[in-house]
């Protein structure tokens, strides 16, 4: 795509808003904030629109994207709500947790949305920016994150400014993002069985508790929800987890008692290292050429970091100029 000049404006210049939505109307890109991380947004119902979005990003054609709406009543034109998705939807949003749910037919969702799947990702934002955009198109938006794919999600303008500058036309600058990380994923299939697909800042166990159901580990190796690739999030360094101490070289990002360059939480708060911590990698990445991360608990968000850094730390596809980057990047302290 031709280059572009990419502005920068306030949530709350309401003429901006305007010639944002006029944008999304004619088919082509806005990047907005949410309370997870910075979205970009196309129009949902409109094919070459949602192209954009992948050619934009270099994103692989096969990941489906999250269409983000303003309301329950919107989702039940877009799928089929069964009880225990209604429940869940009232209980978190506008909120954080993306529902996989059977699409209705016909569709007014463009195909690229759902990757050819008969599935459709809903979630219902929180944040004036892109609940903005929604109500002020009418649309049904295909938001991912605003950045190169794989690469790390961004969490202020800046950062998506750095990733997409001269590719799209508008950033909504909402400030840096509340959450820090992506939305909790989960599916309810036609049985009303629910998997748990991403894991997020709301958890399985109050997935669990809300719903009153067991909540399933992910059994397919296909991909049917945005987040799910081996290699995701990913600085350009070579990343090792688990460790309390750092190597020659590495820039140390720090948790609770293991203070590092860069402390995600020093008081061991998971919600406010899940905030920082794309900020904090990426610093890192600009720092030093290796990344230690310290050990952060498998429990509540704690499984949603451990999912992003597993995923930044992946080996990724190999090219022909980078043949070994990555390899054996999980070693372990």
């Amino acid at each position: 795509m031709t280059d572009m000049i990419t502005q920068v404006v306030s949530c709350d210049d309401s003429p901006a808003i305007a010639r944002a939505t006029a944008i999304l109307r004619s088919g082509n890109l806005v990047a907005a904030a949410t309370e997870t991380v910075y979205g970009l947004a196309a129009d949902a119902t409109n094919d070459e629109a949602v192209k954009k979005i992948y050619q934009v990003k270099g994103r692989p054609s096969n990941n489906p994207l999250i269409c983000h709406v303003l309301d329950i009543s919107m989702a039940e034109s877009l799928v089929e709500v069964s009880e225990t998705a209604k429940l869940l939807m009232e209980k978190f949003w506008p909120g954080p947790l993306t529902l996989v749910l059977p699409q209705r037919t016909p569709t007014q969702i463009a195909p690229t949305v759902s990757a050819g799947l008969s599935t459709l990702a809903v979630r219902c934002p929180n944040h004036p920016a892109m609940r903005s955009l929604i109500k002020g198109s009418g649309l049904p938006l295909a938001a991912p994150s605003a950045n190169p794919s794989g690469k790390i999600s961004p969490t202020t303008a800046e950062h998506v400014r750095s990733g997409l500058d001269g590719k799209i036309e508008m950033i909504i600058d909402g400030g840096a993002t509340d959450l820090g990380i992506e939305s909790t994923i989960i599916s309810i299939d036609q049985n009303d069985v629910i998997r748990l697909l991403r894991p997020g800042t709301i958890t399985s166990d109050e997935i669990a508790d809300a719903s009153n159901k067991d909540i399933l580990d992910n059994n397919s190796n296909h991909i049917t929800a945005p987040g799910q690739l081996e290699s995701h999030y990913a600085p350009d360094a070579l990343i090792r987890l688990n460790a309390k101490t750092a190597l020659a070289g590495e820039y140390h990002i720090g948790f609770g008692e293991v203070k590092g360059n860069f402390n995600l939480s020093e008081t061991g708060d998971l919600s406010e290292a899940a905030k920082k911590l794309f900020t904090a990698i990426g610093k890192a990445d600009q720092s030093a050429d290796k990344i230690a991360i310290a050990p952060i608990p498998l429990t509540g968000i704690g499984l949603a970091i451990n999912d992003r850094i597993k995923r930044a730390a992946a080996p990724r596809p190999q090219t022909d100029t980078d043949t070994d980057h990555h390899l054996n990047s999980n070693g372990n302290e």
